[in-house]
């Protein structure tokens, strides 16, 4: 089979990221960080999974004058011909990670506030993937162009009861889905350490558990998860394979630090569910 053609319709930051031993209480400052510069957003962080995983992969968005965004694309061979530049500031992420790899995350939207419904072109493609770190508006052109839409309802905010029934895939976890309107046709519940459900209007159909990891940064592992699970159904896995598929990409993120750093390839997926 070829590989699946997939639209990723989303945000793109430059990750500012400090790791600590714990996390300060409010108020509290704590002097024993390391800090990293790194290509994050939940946009480009499922673009780098899903090409990695073996799509052919395009990006829209919008970034500012950082380029480091745009480079960690193009690195990974990933079409960004949808990218518009402005002369404002990208996105940028503030990640407070520590020696458990429990975050916190801070996101200045810069550009990616900026992202239009009209610069939204999806091309030909087999699906489109959003999230929810750009403007309604442009979620919902992608939407329209969309034969397979994919919505990951994440930061978890209200969502449109027109973009649950329009999406036939959306991701969430319990936060997500307390904000959503409407019963998805297909969803995909993520339970932390716990794995994932796959519900078919309501109802689970498949439950999948991570393989144990060291687990000392999540900041990708929940865009790893996406860009599997929607990678493996388009290749015809069947529901309960793509949903372990995705579980074992997330953990393999997981554990290991960064955002786009972790994002696993698809041979060291498939070693973990052939062990």
């Amino acid at each position: 089979m070829s590989a699946p053609r997939i639209t990723v319709v989303g945000s793109a930051n430059v990750d500012l990221v400090a790791r600590c031993s714990r996390l300060p209480a409010p108020g509290e400052t704590i002097g024993d960080a390391s800090f990293a510069r790194i290509s994050g957003g939940k946009g480009a962080n499922q673009a780098v999974a899903a090409a990695r995983l073996g799509a052919a992969v395009s990006f829209v968005g919008r970034v500012g004058a950082d380029d480091l965004a745009l480079r960690s694309l193009e690195a990974e061979s990933i079409d960004v011909s949808g990218v518009r530049r402005d002369d404002g500031e990208s996105g940028v992420a503030l990640i407070l990670v520590d020696d458990e790899g429990e975050n916190v995350i801070v996101v200045a939207p810069g550009a990616n506030g900026r992202l239009a419904a009209d610069d939204v072109v999806v091309g030909e493609t087999d699906a489109v993937l959003c999230q929810l770190e750009i403007p309604l508006d442009a979620v919902q052109a992608a939407a329209e162009q969309a034969s397979f839409f994919c919505l990951n309802a994440a930061p978890a905010m209200p969502v449109p009861a027109e973009f649950v029934s329009r999406a036939d895939l959306v991701v969430v976890n319990r936060f997500e889905l307390d904000a959503l309107a409407g019963t998805p046709r297909l969803t995909a519940l993520t339970l932390g350490a716990e794995g994932a459900v796959l519900l078919g209007h309501g109802r689970e159909i498949a439950r999948a558990a991570p393989p144990r990891v060291d687990a000392v940064d999540g900041t990708a592992a929940g865009d790893a998860f996406c860009a599997a699970l929607l990678v493996y159904l388009l290749t015809g896995s069947d529901p309960e394979f793509a949903l372990r598929a995705a579980c074992v990409a997330g953990a393999l993120a997981a554990s290991r630090h960064g955002a786009q750093p972790s994002l696993p390839t698809a041979a060291e997926v498939q070693e973990l569910l052939g062990a």
